[in-house]
């Protein structure tokens, strides 16, 4: 199937919907010549994508190309679904929370290494790290120090798995050492003063708002989108910004290896290119997704909350000195954790 118009158009038949890391990859169909494709994704956005995005470009592919589409979806925290696709999941685009993960697929050939040519350098959305607290916030959380008072249950993910929790962990790392001024013996004793007060380390972000959501935790440090889409859903939690957080951008590419293999190299190329269209960067925003579109984020600029003392990766020495400093064997991570077990005691 080949197509060279970007506005490509799908009928889409949702299978898989949800944690589904056996799938079978897309393959071409002998039924009415169907292509079918396999979104590999991190946790946070799978409504925007289920409910809003594939429907979408659906639409527009079918009218270009009069032939149907069928996309399997699979959801699971960034680092997980990363290793999945590595170890044989065949996405045929991966939609993942931190560039590290991609770039994973990349050194194992799976994803060419232009992946992050273009205006965005292949980053699909943003978002911040916030902190979700309850209705009222009766604790009164405002900054990552209120998050090491004593007595406190907080929730982050597990760095293991997700790349929410990595974002976490680089935001309070960010604040200390850059907004605060403070070393890296700063920021792992109040890393460890707050990991001291976490309860459970879910294995994605979603996972952890889920467990919020069941009354678990007096706060929890996740993805503003998060807090966002359950407050859409009638979820009565609230959130602050603290001062000195990070810009989160999530990436997004297509695993040429495995689609190429399928037939459905086309489909996955025109699925990427849809998501950095301004329809698709309005519904990422209606879904709590900050835009990397500049116009549409002017547009939906009053929905988000300004942030004082914002900072990107690149002001940390970008992904390979900050996961060398702080996720790497001996890093700021791992001390700040085995402290945190020796205040619990």
């Amino acid at each position: 199937m080949t197509s060279t118009n970007p506005w490509i158009r799908v009928l889409l038949t949702l299978i898989c919907f949800g944690t589904c890391a056996g799938c079978r990859g897309g393959d071409q169909s002998a039924a009415g010549d169907q292509t079918s494709l396999t979104l590999g994704a991190y946790t946070t956005p799978r409504e925007v994508y289920g409910k809003s995005l594939i429907p979408m470009f659906g639409a527009r592919w079918e009218e270009d190309t009069r032939r149907p589409v069928r996309v399997n979806e699979s959801y699971l925290g960034s680092g997980a679904q990363a290793r999945a696709i590595l170890g044989g999941f065949e996405a045929d685009v991966a939609a993942l929370s931190l560039e590290p993960d991609i770039e994973k697929l990349r050194s194992a050939g799976l994803v060419p290494g232009n992946w992050k040519d273009g205006p965005h350098h292949g980053m699909v959305t943003r978002s911040v790290v916030v902190i979700g607290v309850r209705a009222g916030n009766p604790k009164d959380l405002h900054t990552w120090e209120d998050l090491a008072t004593p007595g406190i249950d907080v929730l982050t993910p597990n760095v293991r798995t997700s790349g929410g929790a990595m974002w976490n962990i680089l935001a309070i790392y960010g604040a200390v050492t850059r907004e605060g001024g403070g070393s890296r013996a700063d920021a792992v004793d109040l890393l460890a003063r707050i990991l001291r007060n976490v309860r459970i380390m879910d294995k994605g972000a979603r996972d952890s708002i889920l467990t919020f959501e069941r009354g678990v935790g007096d706060a929890i440090i996740t993805y503003e989108n998060e807090i966002l889409v359950g407050r859409s859903k009638g979820q009565p939690y609230e959130y602050v910004i603290p001062k000195g957080t990070i810009l989160i951008e999530n990436p997004v590419a297509v695993v040429e290896t495995y689609a190429a293999a399928h037939g459905s190299l086309d489909a996955a190329r025109a699925f990427v290119h849809f998501l950095h269209t301004p329809e698709a960067q309005r519904e990422y925003a209606r879904h709590g997704l900050r835009p990397v579109l500049d116009a549409i984020a002017v547009e939906v600029q009053d929905q988000f909350p300004a942030v004082e003392g914002l900072f990107t990766i690149d002001d940390l020495g970008g992904w390979g000195e900050a996961q060398r400093l702080l996720f790497e064997a001996g890093g700021v991570y791992e001390e700040a954790l085995e402290r945190s077990r020796t205040l619990a005691e």
